[in-house]
């Protein structure tokens, strides 16, 4: 069976797990019991460690699937679920100490440089607080992003920790995506070494990387930049889809003034056939863009800076536009909507919260692409 598969066959448990993740303000055990159990967060993980190492097309439709019937839970699957993917990248190593004796250890992440970094002997000291590692309760690591400073000028790094050297605070008090457990991350100053950090300059660049040399497959030659992002996407639309699939049945037999049936109301028709549009043309987009990656890395072809731009800018402005489209929708629902409790409105935090993240800001994106399409000779850089 498919990981698309196993997701649709869960998705009545998952949907019926919200409430309590909510409660929780991370997932569930068994949620995330199950969510790894049966290969979704392992998806990208390498074959040799027992992970599923499947196509992107395979995990981005799995993460739409999950996050379809629960948000929390499609978040924490493509945000978590990418990061063996990432780990892969490092040397050999990095990937025995995390995975050797316990393959299905997982890490959280929160890549914003909002800690510091110095060089010393053999490796890096790094501390500093980070916000929004989702899924951080169930991990027993974590990446974080520093700037690293030097006489050569400043490096945008990532920075591997283990379990023992940061500890987790619990202040995810929010609106939305409430299950995921998105907490912060406080390291007290502590040694990486360097075989547990890696340049995103080197990623950018798409220069080869040592986990390549063991992890020879085409899943490794993606772009960073675009995977992560990807990710974020998938779930973002899957929630939208199941947004819409929620709105159309709850507006279908609702009477609205002056005892109207609101599905015979031409407004609310045009207003469903606009946002339905606008999310199919997103989920074909992505799907499109995810192909034309894959064959990339099939035929071994590193993605230019320029390229990176535009997959992104497709990516977020797809987002952007389905965002608008819930809201517009989310307006047109019954007024009961206003109430926590409301399932349209849960459905609508989360994705708000999710259009709240770095990663999917669109303005950076347009403006590579633009000054790409329009020959400007300093290019911006899509770390």
């Amino acid at each position: 069976m498919s990981l698309i598969d196993e997701a649709q066959r869960i998705a009545p448990e998952l949907a019926a797990a919200e409430d309590e993740a909510a409660e929780l303000r991370q997932l569930p055990d068994n949620v995330w019991k199950q969510l790894q159990d049966i290969g979704f967060l392992r998806a990208l993980q390498p074959a040799r460690f027992g992970g599923g190492e499947v196509s992107l097309r395979e995990f981005v439709d799995c993460v739409i699937e999950v996050s379809k019937a629960s948000p929390s839970a499609g978040w924490v699957t493509g945000v978590i679920g990418v990061h063996p993917w990432q780990l892969a990248l490092f040397p050999d190593q990095a990937q025995q100490e995390m995975w050797g004796d316990e393959p299905a250890r997982m890490h959280s992440s929160s890549y914003n440089p909002t800690g510091t970094a110095q060089r010393v002997n053999g490796g890096y000291q790094v501390s500093g607080r980070w916000s929004f590692s989702s899924g951080c309760d169930h991990c027993e690591g974590v990446n974080v992003g520093a700037i690293l400073r030097g006489p050569e000028g400043s490096e945008y790094r990532s920075f591997l920790l283990h379990a023992d050297q940061y500890r987790i605070e619990d202040n995810w008090h929010v609106a939305g995506l409430r299950g995921t457990g998105s907490k912060d991350i406080v390291v007290a100053e502590t040694f990486v070494p360097e075989h547990r950090s890696q340049s995103h300059l080197d990623y950018a660049f798409g220069k080869p990387l040592p986990g390549q040399q063991v992890n020879p497959g085409p899943l490794y030659l993606l772009p960073w930049s675009v995977v992560f992002n990807i990710a974020l996407a998938a779930s973002v639309l899957g929630s939208a889809t199941g947004f819409v699939q929620r709105w159309t049945q709850e507006s279908s037999t609702r009477v609205i003034p002056p005892g109207l049936a609101q599905a015979d109301d031409p407004l609310t028709q045009r207003r469903l056939a606009e946002a339905t549009w606008t999310l199919d043309a997103a989920l074909a987009m992505l799907h499109t863009d995810v192909d034309t990656l894959w064959q990339m890395a099939l035929d071994g072809v590193i993605a230019t800076m320029e390229q990176r731009g535009r997959f992104r800018w497709n990516l977020n402005r797809s987002c952007e536009l389905v965002a608008a489209a819930i809201g517009d929708l989310m307006r047109a629902a019954s007024g009961r909507s206003v109430f926590l409790n409301h399932p349209l409105q849960r459905r609508f935090q989360d994705i708000q919260a999710a259009m709240g993240h770095a990663y999917l800001v669109a303005d950076p994106l347009a403006k590579s692409v633009g000054g790409s399409l329009m020959g400007t000779k300093t290019p911006e850089m899509v770390l």
